[in-house]
């Protein structure tokens, strides 16, 4: 029985995946760099979010405060 829902959920992901191909225009290289670059900053950003609402250092605040600033400036220039 398991297997049957195992078979059925992989062919849900192929075509999801296949569909999400499908959907726009091929991307160009330099347009595909720039998306990853642009995902590789909003991940730094939330992960800087998320250890700066955790920090208790006024140092270590202050340092995270800024690498934000500069991360959101980068996005900022980026698109």
């Amino acid at each position: 029985m398991a297997r049957g829902f195992e078979s059925k959920d992989v062919e849900f992901q192929q075509s999801e995946a296949e569909r999400g191909r499908s959907v726009g225009r091929a991307l160009t290289s330099a347009e595909r760099d720039d998306a990853e670059r642009r995902r590789s900053i909003e991940l730094a950003l939330t992960r800087s979010r998320t250890d700066l609402a955790r920090a208790t250092s006024a140092a270590h605040r202050r340092m995270l405060e800024q690498a934000i600033a500069d991360l959101e400036r980068q996005l900022g220039s980026n698109g």
